[in-house]
């Protein structure tokens, strides 16, 4: 496939790519999940989903529902029974280069509150390009085995897994419950035979070996299953009843010992110079290993340590993969083209002569902004030793992690003579307003607003995303119709599409690309999402710097609609309503700006009043109480924490059951205070809350 480079996206062109890729990996799941006929290969599945999360890094207010990253995986196929995950199954943060380890390491230790000379030991394993797999044993027996699916729910292949030879049906001496989770996976040997005999019976062959593996082990049929060589390695564990060990690596090896198959050139490394060594060991026996690898995963040894770190919404902060390096070619600088986002920013794309690196054909690639283009990083300081790039030029391009295209490096001695620097607009591409470049801000953006109709389109765009109202059937390509043809011109027009066009049917119906089943399940598809959370609508809305998982906390912190709204009004100039905003944890000025900017904002106001009334706006779902002491309580921490970091302390409350806040006001239930607390232990004091320091704070909670 061919693909736009992240970092060379607008707003509006990261919005466009965020919506085609959803796409895009949506019907290669379906190929390639349900109908084991992948139409991609591998490397250009796994390229498109790393890109989607990339580009949700590069631009978090733009995020989809039905992103691939958060998704973890795919949704389960329809042909399957579903096995809902006791223990989620996660996906893993990603890195490319060798700095990234030591900041791993750095991050870890800094968590913990562990010092740099600190025992800290590493599992490092090779990371297989396979199918991930967990399989539950109740009694010692197989009871179960379920892809990863979405990461909370997967299919159920039971009956597929219990063919598979490395796949033991009975343990000995193991937890009453114990979900073994791996990768199964296809040798390169057994994957050519397959093939052969695929095309010898006129069957159809394989793109590669994750693909066959992951075709076979999705088999209605288990019989197929059975006649496919596949393979199994363990390397995690989901729920369990008793540990397996204290530590990762005794971990793996006590699943060893229970009969499954686990990867030999897993190591334990105390460092992170024995991690990269590790790691250029794999590499060089990465050609004669006869699977597929493209990385080496880390883990924290200290299973403890991996409770304590805990895990972000899709990733745990205790592992990570370290992806192999990129592929590196030169090719043609075509042309850079301007891409306005959703919150007007102008994005450069390096249109390329297309060239193949790693496998996938790049014709686009990301420039950044106007300083990488001109030789600058974000300081001002050179890049590529202060080359600039100039249309014309000859350019060596990568893909981090294999993913995202970007130009690397520019050949000077191939410069055309009239070649001149790149000038990067003052004025919005679309909609002529001025662009302008805030101070302390990396890129120019469109003050048109509403005006900007390439705004309002990736606004539009995120509207129905996956995440936000994720209307089936309303997707980028039908927005951008829609809205060209004016049927729809901000979100409020959704609702009233049907009333607007008499039955809306008849005249839907006749258009190319819509039948009268396709024109009634969209109305009806419609018609379900007036009931809508509260968090959904907030993301929905595309106010900037405001992800989903901001959105999710903002909702949970007001509660309902009625109190979201006046409380972000009253924020809007200074006192209690604005401190109490900026008390929501991961809330600071500049979100808490853009939020009360929008709501005081009359044309965005009006445009979001004519939406709210054609919706029913549900209730946050607020904490659920537990026999914890601190449940329901909101907690501040302030101060110097010696046991713990801040960051572990918050992560901890919250588990809890507690709401975390950055400021102290009337409604604050506990202060947690360390050395050096000040205005925040005052204030408190003032107010009568309760105030704990570290040891009363571990006391209480039981740690």
């Amino acid at each position: 496939m061919t693909e736009k480079a992240v970092d060379t996206l607008t707003k509006a062109e990261a919005q466009e790519e965020l919506a085609r890729l959803a796409d895009y990996l949506s019907r290669a799941n379906t190929a390639y999940h349900a109908e084991d006929a992948p139409e991609i290969s591998d490397a250009d599945y796994d390229a498109a989903k790393q890109r989607n999360a990339a580009i949700e890094a590069q631009f978090p207010d733009l995020k989809r529902a039905d992103s691939p990253s958060d998704q973890v995986g795919a949704a389960p196929a329809e042909g399957f029974s579903k096995i809902t995950h006791v223990v989620r199954m996660m996906s893993l943060a990603n890195a490319f280069d060798d700095e990234d380890i030591t900041e791993f390491d750095d991050r870890v230790r800094s968590y913990l509150n562990l010092g740099p000379d600190a025992p800290l030991a590493f599992t490092a394993e090779p990371k297989i390009d396979g199918l991930s797999l967990s399989l539950r044993y109740e009694g010692g027996k197989l009871v179960s085995a379920a892809t990863r699916g979405d990461g909370a729910v997967g299919e159920n292949v039971t009956a597929n897994a219990l063919t598979i030879d490395d796949i033991p049906e009975t343990l000995t001496d193991a937890p009453d419950v114990l979900e073994v989770r791996g990768e199964v996976y296809m040798s390169h040997e057994d994957f050519a035979a397959l093939n052969a005999r695929q095309t010898e019976r006129g069957g159809k062959t394989f793109a590669n070996p994750r693909n066959a593996a992951a075709g076979s082990l999705r088999q209605l049929d288990a019989e197929i299953t059975r006649s496919r060589p596949l393979r199994f390695f363990a390397y995690a564990w989901g729920d369990l009843s008793a540990p397996l060990a204290d530590t990762q690596y005794d971990a793996i090896q006590r699943l060893q010992s229970l009969g499954f198959q686990t990867n030999p050139l897993t190591r334990l490394c105390k460092s992170p110079a024995e991690m990269l060594d590790h790691y250029r060991r794999i590499e060089a026996q990465r050609a004669t290993l006869g699977y597929d690898i493209d990385g080496v995963v880390y883990k924290v040894n200290d299973l403890a340590l991996q409770q304590r770190l805990g895990s972000r919404s899709t990733t745990p902060r205790w592992a990570l993969a370290h992806k192999f390096p990129a592929e590196l070619a030169w090719t043609h600088l075509e042309a850079i083209d301007i891409q306005v986002g959703r919150t007007g920013a102008l994005s450069p794309v390096a249109r390329l002569t297309p060239v193949t690196v790693g496998g996938v054909v790049v014709s686009n690639a990301t420039l950044h902004n106007e300083d990488y283009i001109a030789g600058r990083d974000s300081r001002g300081e050179d890049i590529r030793g202060g080359k600039d790039i100039r249309i014309g030029d000859w350019v060596q391009v990568y893909r981090a992690g294999d993913v995202i295209p970007k130009v690397a490096d520019v050949d000077l001695t191939k410069r055309l003579d009239d070649a001149q620097p790149y000038e990067f607009p003052t004025e919005c591409p679309e909609c002529g307003s001025p662009a302008i470049r805030e101070p302390g801000d990396s890129v120019r953006r469109c003050t048109g607003g509403v005006i900007c109709p390439a705004q309002a389109v990736e606004r539009l765009k995120h509207f129905v995303s996956r995440a936000a109202f994720d209307i089936d059937g309303l997707g980028a390509k039908q927005v951008e119709t829609f809205y060209n043809d004016g049927w729809i011109k901000e979100p409020a027009d959704i609702f009233t599409l049907r009333d607007r066009y008499g039955s809306g049917l008849q005249t839907l119906k006749n258009r190319e690309g819509w039948g009268e089943k396709s024109a009634t399940k969209l109305f009806e598809a419609i018609e379900d999402k007036r009931i809508i959370p509260l968090a959904r609508l907030l993301f929905a809305l595309g106010i900037r710097h405001v992800g989903e998982s901001s959105s999710a906390l903002i909702a949970a912190h007001y509660g309902t609609w009625d109190a979201l709204e006046q409380g972000l009004v009253d924020a809007a100039e200074p006192g209690p309503a604005r401190e109490d905003l900026t008390g929501i944890d991961g809330v600071g000025e500049v979100m808490a700006t853009s939020l009360t900017a929008a709501f005081s904002n009359p044309a965005e106001r009006a445009s979001i009043d004519r939406l709210i009334a054609h919706l029913t706006v549900q209730d946050a779902q607020q904490i659920a109480v537990t026999d914890s002491p601190v449940a329901g309580k909101i907690v501040v921490f302030t101060g110097t924490l010696e046991k713990m970091t801040r960051a572990e302390a918050k992560a901890q409350a919250e588990r809890l059951g507690a709401k975390v806040s950055g400021s102290v006001s009337a409604k604050t239930d506990l202060l947690v205070a360390g050395p050096g607390a000040g205005s925040k232990a005052k204030k408190a004091a003032e107010l009568g809350i309760e105030t704990l320091d570290e040891d009363g704070w571990i006391a209480l909670i039981g740690a």
